[in-house]
């Protein structure tokens, strides 16, 4: 590996961290500004901030990272912020996985490195949309890429929210060529459905995988939008309906469609079934489970 890709990849995981700080700080922020409501009295939300290791019984393999959750906020119910970098040959399985999708080299040789950052966040009022943000950078010998995106997941949608959570990713997509929204949002659709219900999980946003262009600062810059778009798109949403009253009946709607969240990323998340492949810590990959859900 050339100095230049080392370097490349300690600016990704730099970025990551960084990310991971600023959301981790306004989200604690929001928690101190929520002085109304049911879960006004209980003390501000903070994360609590844990450190992971990759588990493997080879000791080439390494690696690990933070996993940031707070739960039973006065806005979250239940919110995870993780970062990791984790480095060595992959098993088996997640081998033939990753050449199956046509990785260069991986047939032969297993060895790769990966960076990223992944939120999810369970609300307290129904009408606060829950939010999924992740995105990554992988390397082996042979390739890298960059992947990941955001998704908007409400219980009870509201129009100008769902606009407006995509006109933000779009405005940060569009200096990056104006056909790549279009094709992001597509692919975001696609891939944030449960075929097994015949529906979408939320609302949809953006995603992407796979991302070399052939231009390293290019697609890191991408990625870096994409974190970028995430406070904006996101907060606005939580400050307009933090407040808003709701009743038993919006409850039982918030914890039915968790149900379906809890479907999907324990069935088709592609991220999910890596982690557990890789032997990442088993609590910071299933962080995104809700802490209450119901089936009907």
């Amino acid at each position: 590996m050339t100095e230049a890709m080392q370097a490349e990849r300690a600016r990704a995981a730099d970025w990551f961290r960084s990310l991971r700080d600023s959301i981790v700080a306004e989200f604690e922020a929001l928690e101190g500004r929520q002085t109304e409501g049911p879960h006004a009295a209980l003390s501000p939300g903070r994360f609590e901030v844990t450190e992971t290791k990759r588990r493997s019984d080879d000791a080439s393999d390494a690696g690990g990272g933070l996993m940031s959750v707070m739960r039973g906020g006065r806005v979250f119910e239940k919110v995870g912020v993780n970062v990791s970098t984790v480095f060595g040959a992959l098993g088996a399985q997640a081998q033939q996985a990753m050449a199956a999708r046509g990785v260069p080299g991986m047939e032969t040789d297993p060895r790769f490195w990966a960076s990223g950052i992944s939120l999810v966040a369970h609300m307290q009022n129904p009408h606060v949309p829950a939010v999924h943000m992740n995105t990554r950078m992988f390397w082996t010998p042979h390739a890298w890429w960059f992947g990941g995106g955001s998704d908007l997941n409400p219980c009870i949608e509201y129009a100008e929210d769902t606009a407006h959570f995509h006109a933000t990713q779009q405005a940060h997509l569009d200096p990056h060529g104006a056909d790549l929204y279009p094709r992001l949002k597509a692919w975001a659709d696609e891939y944030f459905f449960i075929p097994h219900r015949g529906r979408a999980r939320g609302v949809g946003g953006i995603f992407m995988d796979d991302r070399n262009s052939g231009d390293w600062e290019a697609d890191f810059a991408l990625v870096q939008d994409i974190g970028r778009a995430f406070l904006p798109a996101f907060v606005p949403l939580v400050e307009r309906r933090r407040n808003q009253s709701w009743t038993e009946a919006d409850r039982d709607t918030q914890l039915v469609h968790r149900g379906l969240y809890a479907e999907y990323n324990l069935v088709h998340d592609r991220g999910t079934k890596f982690g557990l492949a890789t032997g990442h810590d088993a609590n910071a990959v299933l962080m995104s489970l809700p802490p209450l859900a119901k089936w009907v």
